[in-house]
C-alpha cells in the first residue's frame, strides 16, 4: 500500500504542478527508473518515471523519482532525451517482410532494365529449375507493360514469379505458367484475372490471389527454421523503430497459416517475441483451411499473442490492375480488357455472405479486419458491420475497415454510430510510383480525396494507422507520422498527394498510440504514459512535437522498453536470427 500511495502522490503532483514529496520505498523499490528526461504525459511532461513489475508506479521530477531507487534498481540517466509511449502498427506483415529480405528483391520504383538485371542475377545463383521469387515492381516505374517474355530472357532456366508493390498482382514467366497449366484456354478464376494479349495468350500478369495462387501454390514452402529466422529479423527491426505492439494483418500470407501460427507460438515461448501481437487469421468463403485455423486459434495463444482477429479481403487495389471495387467507373483503361472488372473493380465476397460471416465472428468475440481499398468495398464492409450490430447489439469489438484509399463522404459519417474503425495507410501518402498508378486509374476529381483521413477525424470516427509493410519499403513509423501531416516526401517536397486531407502532428501521434491501443483492445494497459499503465515506452533522440515537421521522419529510437524490459538499445549490437 505504501508504494501505491507514493505512485498516486507523484501522479497527482504532475497533473497539479505541485512539487512531488515522497520518501524511498525499501519494501517496494522500482525495478527501473528513467531520470533527467522529457517524459510525455497525457497532459504535459515529467522529467522521470519509475517502473515496478512491468507497470509504471510513479511519474514526477527527477529528485522525487531518484529517491525511490533501491539497491537492485536499474538506473537510466536520459540526459535530456524524450520518452514517449510505444508505437503501434495495426496492419503489418512482418513474416512477409523478413521473407522478402531473403528473396529476389528489387528496390521499389525500379525501371525494367534494373528489375530484369536483378532477376538475371538471382537466376544465375539459383540451381536449374529452382524458383526465383520476390519483387516488388511498379507498372509505371517499369516503363513498359510487363510480359512473360521479358522474364524468359532474364531467367531461361527457372520458373519466376514476382509480386508487385501492392501484392495484388504478380508477374510470371512462361515456365511458371506452364507448370501451373495456364494456357490460352484457361478461364479466369472467380475473383481473379489472367491478363491476355491481343491473341488471347497469357501475358504473364496475374491479378489477385485467385489467379496468383494457381502459380504460387507450386512454390516450395519455406522450412520452419527459415520462417523463424525471417520473423526474428522483422521483430528486431520493428523494435528498433519503437513499435511495441502490432497487428499481423493476414496470417498465412507468407508461408501458410499453420506454420506461421506455430512460429509465433514458438518465438513467444522462447522469449524472442517481445511485442504485444494481435493475429488476424485470413478467411474466405468456403475455405476449410481458414475455418480449421480459426477453430484452433487458442492453441497458439500466449500472453503476448492474441489470435483474436479475422481478415477478410473485399477487393483488390485501385492501380493499373483496376481490382479495387469502386462506386464510380475507373477513368483509366486496362490494355486488352473490356470486362466489367476493368470498369468497376472486383468485389470478392457477396454481401449476404459477408453479413453472415461478420455477424458470426462478432458473436465469437473476434474482431474483423477488412481489406477494402475502393469506396464500394468500404461500403460493403460498413454494411456488414451494421448487420452485425443489428443482430448482436454492440459487442465492444471495433471492426476495422482497412486501407480506405477511397471512401464516400456518405460512408465516412456512418462509422462512428456503428462502432467501426477506419484503418489508413500513411506510409503510402507521399508521392510514389504506386500513387502515380492510382492517379492514372481513377483520375480527377476522385484522386483529390485520396485517403480522406482529415474528414474521418472531423466526423468523429476512430482512425488507426497500418504500414502494410512489406508492401511499403520500410516499417519506419516516423515516416508515416510525418507524411500524415505533410502529405509530401519525407523531408518535404514540392509535390504532394492528397494534401487537403492532411492532419496535425498531435492527431498523427494519437493514431499511433491511444487510437491504436484502443483498436487492439489494450487501451487500459498501453497507449499513454501514466501511473498504472504498462511500461511500454521508447526513448528517442528528438522530441517530434518540438522539431520542424519535415524532420520527424528522421527521429531515431535509442531504447525500447516493453513491460519495463529493455528490448532494444541502439548502442548494443543486434542479436542473431532466432536469439
Amino acid at each position: 500500500m505504501k508504494g501505491l500511495r507514493i505512485a498516486m502522490l507523484l501522479g497527482a503532483s504532475v497533473l497539479t504542478g505541485a512539487p512531488a514529496v515522497c520518501s524511498p520505498a525499501p519494501d517496494g523499490a522500482p525495478d527501473l527508473v528513467l531520470v533527467n528526461g522529457r517524459v510525455r504525459l497525457p497532459a504535459g511532461y515529467a522529467s522521470a518515471l519509475a517502473v515496478r513489475g512491468g507497470v509504471i508506479m510513479a511519474v514526477g521530477d527527477t529528485q522525487a523519482i531518484s529517491a525511490l531507487r533501491g539497491s537492485a534498481t536499474q538506473f537510466v540517466d536520459l540526459k535530456g532525451a524524450t520518452v514517449l509511449p510505444g508505437l503501434h502498427d495495426v496492419h503489418v506483415h512482418p513474416l512477409f517482410g523478413g521473407m522478402a529480405e531473403r528473396a529476389c528483391k528489387t528496390p521499389q520504383g525500379s525501371n525494367s532494365a534494373v528489375t530484369l538485371k536483378q532477376v538475371a542475377a538471382c537466376a544465375a545463383k539459383a540451381d536449374k529449375d529452382e524458383w526465383v521469387t520476390g519483387g516488388q515492381w511498379d507498372a509505371p516505374a517499369l516503363g513498359k507493360s510487363p510480359t512473360r517474355q521479358m522474364l524468359d530472357r532474364a531467367a531461361p532456366n527457372n520458373p519466376v514469379l514476382l509480386a508487385d508493390t501492392s501484392g495484388h498482382s504478380s508477374w510470371a514467366n512462361s515456365r511458371a505458367l506452364a507448370l501451373a497449366g495456364i494456357t490460352k484456354d484457361t478461364p479466369n478464376p472467380a475473383g481473379g484475372i489472367i491478363e491476355r494479349d491481343a491473341s488471347g495468350n497469357p501475358t504473364g500478369l496475374l491479378r489477385e490471389d485467385a489467379a496468383i495462387n494457381r502459380v504460387a501454390q507450386l512454390i516450395p514452402k519455406p522450412s520452419d527454421k527459415t520462417i523463424r529466422a525471417a520473423l526474428s529479423w522483422s521483430l528486431r527491426t520493428m523494435l528498433s523503430y519503437g513499435i511495441t505492439s502490432y497487428t499481423e494483418a493476414s496470417v498465412g500470407f507468407a508461408a501458410g497459416a499453420e506454420p506461421e501460427m506455430r512460429t509465433y507460438a514458438a518465438l513467444a515461448d522462447a522469449g524472442v517475441l517481445k511485442q504485444r501481437v494481435t493475429l488476424c487469421l485470413a478467411w474466405a468463403p468456403g475455405s476449410e483451411e481458414a475455418e480449421a485455423i480459426i477453430d484452433a486459434r487458442n492453441q497458439y495463444a500466449r500472453e503476448r499473442v492474441a489470435p483474436d482477429c479475422v481478415k477478410i479481403f473485399l477487393d483488390g487495389v485501385p492501380t493499373d490492375s483496376h481490382t479495387a471495387a469502386m462506386l464510380q467507373p475507373y477513368t483509366g483503361k486496362v490494355a486488352g480488357r473490356q470486362d466489367e472488372a476493368s470498369r468497376m473493380g472486383l468485389l470478392l465476397v457477396k454481401q449476404d455472405v459477408l453479413n453472415a460471416a461478420v455477424t458470426r465472428f462478432d458473436q465469437m468475440g473476434l474482431t474483423v479486419k477488412f481489406h477494402a481499398a475502393g469506396d464500394a468495398a468500404v461500403r460493403a464492409g460498413l454494411d456488414a458491420i451494421a448487420a452485425a450490430r443489428k443482430a448482436n447489439g454492440f459487442s465492444g469489438l471495433l471492426h476495422n475497415v482497412g486501407h480506405c484509399t477511397f471512401v464516400s463522404p456518405q460512408d465516412i459519417v456512418r462509422a462512428r454510430p456503428i462502432g467501426a474503425t477506419f484503418e489508413v495507410s500513411p506510409y503510402l501518402w507521399a508521392p510514389s510510383p504506386i500513387n502515380d498508378s492510382i492517379t492514372e486509374a481513377v483520375g480527377d476529381p476522385v484522386i483529390r480525396r485520396v485517403w480522406p483521413v482529415r474528414e474521418m477525424i472531423e466526423a468523429g470516427a476512430a482512425v488507426v494507422p497500418g504500414s502494410d509493410w512489406a508492401v511499403v519499403p520500410s516499417v519506419n513509423p516516423w515516416i508515416g507520422i510525418e507524411t500524415l501531416v505533410t502529405r509530401e516526401l519525407p523531408g518535404g517536397s514540392k509535390n504532394s498527394f492528397g494534401k487537403a486531407e492532411a492532419i496535425t502532428l498531435p492527431q498523427a501521434m494519437d493514431l499511433f498510440t491511444v487510437n491504436a491501443a484502443r483498436q487492439e483492445r489494450m487501451n487500459h494497459k498501453v497507449g499513454q504514459i501514466a501511473v498504472g499503465m504498462l511500461a511500454d515506452v521508447i526513448v528517442v533522440d528528438q522530441n517530434p512535437y518540438e522539431v520542424p515537421v519535415t524532420r520527424v521522419h528522421d527521429t531515431k529510437v535509442r531504447m525500447t522498453f516493453i513491460g519495463g524490459e529493455k528490448v532494444f538499445d541502439s548502442d548494443l549490437p543486434p542479436l542473431q536470427d532466432g536469439k
